[in-house]
C-alpha cells in the first residue's frame, strides 16, 4: 500500500520557477494527462486523496508517501475518482473523503495549505494541483452562460456545452504582490483577517482593463495610500487556494504617507529589512521568497 517519493532537502536554495506549487518541483515524478487518457480502471496507481486542505498519506518510519493501490475502505470518495496524470510513470488519481471521515490505523493527514509545514514539498505540490483541478472539475458541470450540462473537450480540461456550443476553460485569476521598498525601509501590511503582530506584502487581483503594472499602483494606493515607480516583475507561483497564480513584483516608494484602508487592511507599515515581523504565507509562498531573496534574508517565517 506505499510508495515512495524523494523528499526535497530542507535547506535547498529555491529559485523562482521552482516555488512549491509550480510545475517545475514535480517535473522529475509527475507527467500530466487529462482524464480522456484514463487507463484501465484495473491498472493500479497512486492516489491524492485530499480531506479539506490537507492530504492523505501512509505513515512510514522514514518518509512521507502518497497511498498506492487499493483504497482501505473507509476511504470512500466523495466523488468518482478522476485521472490527472502519472507519478513515477503509474497513474495518479485523485479524489475527496468526507471532513469527518476516520482515517485507517496506518494513514494520517498533513496540511498543504498554511503555516504547518510538516509535509514535503514536493507532496504539497501535487495536493495543490489535484484540489486545484477538482475545484474546476466542481465549478464546471454546468454551463454559465445556459446552465446545461457540460462536456470534456478531448485532451484538454476545458468543457464544451452541448447545448449553447460555448467552450469554457479553467478558471486561474491572476493577483499581483509586490514588495514596495524606501531605502531600507520595506512597506508591509496586515490584512483584517490576520492576527495581529503578522504581516504581508501588498497584494491583490487584476482587474478589469489592468495591465499588471496598473494593478500594482493601485493596489498599493488603495491598501496602503503611497504611489509607487520603478515597477519590476520578480517571479510568479501558482497558488491553488483555490485557483490564483500569484506575479511578483518589487516597486519603489514615489510618494505619500502611509495609511491603511481601514477596511481589507488595518495596519501598513514600513519596517526596516533587518527586522521584519511573521509573515503568515510561511516558507512555501511567493511572499516569502520574495523577502527573502529582495530582503536580505531577513523574513521570520511562522
Amino acid at each position: 500500500m506505499k510508495g515512495c517519493i524523494d523528499s526535497m532537502p530542507g535547506n535547498q536554495e529555491i529559485m523562482p520557477n521552482s516555488l512549491p506549487f509550480n510545475t517545475t518541483i514535480i517535473t522529475s515524478l509527475f507527467t500530466p494527462l487529462s482524464s480522456e487518457q484514463e487507463p484501465k480502471s484495473d491498472v493500479p496507481g497512486f492516489w491524492t486523496i485530499l480531506q479539506g486542505a490537507s492530504l492523505v498519506v501512509a505513515v512510514d518510519s522514514s518518509e512521507q508517501v502518497l497511498l498506492v493501490g487499493d483504497l482501505p475502505a473507509s476511504l470512500e470518495p466523495e466523488t468518482e475518482p478522476l485521472m490527472i496524470g502519472l507519478w513515477q510513470g503509474k497513474p495518479l488519481r485523485c479524489a475527496r473523503i468526507a471532513l469527518d471521515a476516520a482515517l485507517p490505523e496506518g494513514y494520517e493527514t498533513l496540511p498543504f495549505q498554511g503555516p504547518d509545514m510538516r509535509l514535503d514539498n514536493t507532496l504539497a505540490t501535487i495536493a495543490g494541483r489535484a484540489a486545484q483541478i477538482m475545484h474546476w472539475e466542481r465549478r464546471s458541470r454546468h454551463c454559465s452562460h445556459c446552465g446545461s450540462m457540460m462536456s470534456r473537450i478531448p485532451a484538454s480540461w476545458g468543457k464544451h456545452c452541448q447545448s449553447c456550443g460555448d467552450d469554457h476553460f479553467p478558471h486561474i485569476h491572476p493577483c499581483i504582490i509586490v514588495l514596495v521598498r524606501r531605502g531600507e525601509d520595506m512597506l508591509l501590511i496586515r490584512n483584517a483577517a490576520w492576527n495581529p503582530g503578522r504581516f504581508s506584502l501588498v497584494a491583490g487581483f487584476v482587474d478589469f482593463g489592468e495591465s499588471l503594472e496598473e494593478c500594482v499602483q493601485r493596489e498599493v494606493r488603495e491598501e496602503a495610500g503611497i504611489e509607487v515607480t520603478n515597477i519590476r516583475y520578480v517571479a510568479s507561483q501558482c497558488w491553488p487556494f483555490p485557483s490564483q497564480v500569484m506575479i511578483g513584483f518589487l516597486a519603489d516608494y514615489a510618494g505619500g504617507e502611509v495609511t491603511p484602508d481601514g477596511v481589507e487592511v488595518v495596519e501598513a507599515h514600513w519596517f526596516h529589512e533587518g527586522v521584519l515581523p511573521l509573515s503568515p504565507g510561511g516558507k512555501r509562498s511567493i511572499a516569502r521568497w520574495i523577502l527573502d531573496t529582495f530582503g536580505k534574508n531577513q523574513a521570520t517565517s511562522t
